[in-house]
């Protein structure tokens, strides 16, 4: 095992019913006055909020409620929480949602405790770190992004069409309450999009430089073989409350830096679909799953027999009469058609934006480097070229 720190404190609150215990959770960690904040209709229609704002009457909770939030959360909606907080003097940031909704809440949470900065000119760009953050809770209502037990958040600047991630401890929910009945009425496109965005985060820290770590590649594989055997029961059988559950609990464990313990996280692929979904506007799990294949193909040689280890203690394929590259693409080839079978796009042509033309593929490669100030990944360490190799691989 390499060296590491592993620092992981939410409070899991896993189980049928459990949005209940919304108000005393809140208490629990001092909360007086909430800022509660939500997505779209579905929130209310379905009763959730009705009863998580109940919960918190309950509790003697003043609270306040802003909803709205989109996929790829827009930093503009972002700044105008972080005055509602501040008009409202919350103490507290309760997200009900997914990625989206937490990754928001996150962020207003950071600019509410620091009225004096902006949320994406100093933390997003990384002038100074989150000082402190107002604490953070969350009612999840998909399993995904993992950002209810992550320290990341993902915003999107709806100015100027980029899409960063910033990491803090004050990042991390003080609590999670995970009800997987919550799930039941996802569209199957959320679902798809959700055991990819799992399976992304679990992969971009498996395909990494360190080979060495011997249980948190059991970890990981055991998440990803998880997630594909319950993905499938899923999306076969909706509002399947067993495979729902799995799935929820591979979401939070793929995101909350288990997985990756001893190693170099590369997360290559995320930032190829950062910039797909930050200038078009597509769903994040759909972005992962339209280049990771061309990401996997292009990087094989890098180092095969990461690769064919992946497909052995993954997919299951039997190594016999196989040499390592034959076993390697196999692994490739299993992953695109699992995604495939999800109805996931695996190129640009089977994403809403289609094929592009080389002028825009140069324009994605160029913002994915930074304007060139960059590279990404660990497992191999790309470039501006690489980059914009994967994009063109990824174009048919």
């Amino acid at each position: 095992m390499q060296a590491f720190e592993f620092y992981s404190p939410t409070k899991m609150i896993f189980g049928a019913g459990t949005e209940e215990q919304t108000g005393r959770q809140v208490t629990e960690w001092g909360g007086t006055r909430v800022m509660v904040v939500y997505g779209g209709s579905s929130a209310v229609k379905s009763g959730l909020l009705d009863r998580v704002t109940g919960s918190l009457e309950k509790a003697g909770l003043a609270y306040e409620c802003v909803g709205g939030v989109k996929p790829n959360p827009r930093l503009s909606f972002a700044r105008e929480g972080v005055k509602k907080a501040l008009d409202f003097k919350a103490d507290f940031v309760l997200a009900v949602g997914g990625g989206s909704v937490i990754d928001t809440a996150k962020a207003m949470a950071d600019g509410a405790a620091s009225p004096e900065l902006d949320i994406w000119d100093d933390f997003w760009k990384k002038k100074v770190p989150v000082p402190h953050a107002l604490p953070v809770g969350v009612v999840l209502t998909i399993p995904a992004a993992g950002s209810e037990s992550s320290d990341s958040a993902v915003l999107t600047n709806d100015e100027t069409q980029e899409k960063r991630g910033l990491n803090s401890p004050f990042h991390r929910p003080r609590f999670a309450i995970l009800n997987p009945e919550l799930t039941f009425t996802l569209p199957r496109y959320q679902v798809a999009c959700g055991i990819v965005d799992i399976m992304m985060h679990t992969m971009d820290r498996y395909f990494n430089p360190v080979t060495t770590n011997q249980l948190t590649d059991e970890l990981a594989e055991g998440v990803l073989r998880n997630t594909i055997r319950n993905g499938r029961r899923a999306m076969e059988k909706p509002g399947d409350y067993q495979a729902m559950s799995e799935l929820m609990w591979s979401g939070s464990l793929s995101h909350n830096g288990l997985t990756g313990l001893g190693n170099k996280t590369d997360f290559a692929p995320h930032q190829l679909g950062h910039e797909l979904s930050a200038m078009f506007d597509v769903a994040h799990g759909a972005s992962l799953s339209a280049v990771w294949d061309s990401w996997a193909r292009y990087c094989l040689d890098t180092d095969p027999a990461r690769f064919a280890q992946f497909a052995q203690k993954v997919w299951g394929i039997d190594p016999a009469g196989k040499d390592v590259s034959e076993l390697a693409m196999e692994g490739i080839e299993a992953t695109r058609a699992f995604f495939a079978s999800l109805d996931m796009p695996t190129c640009l042509s089977q994403l809403e934006c289609g094929v592009q033309t080389e002028s825009v593929l140069e324009e994605l490669a160029y913002r994915c480097a930074f304007q060139n100030t960059r590279t990404i990944g660990s497992f191999r360490v790309l470039d501006h070229q690489d980059i914009l190799a994967i994009y063109r691989l990824a174009n048919h």
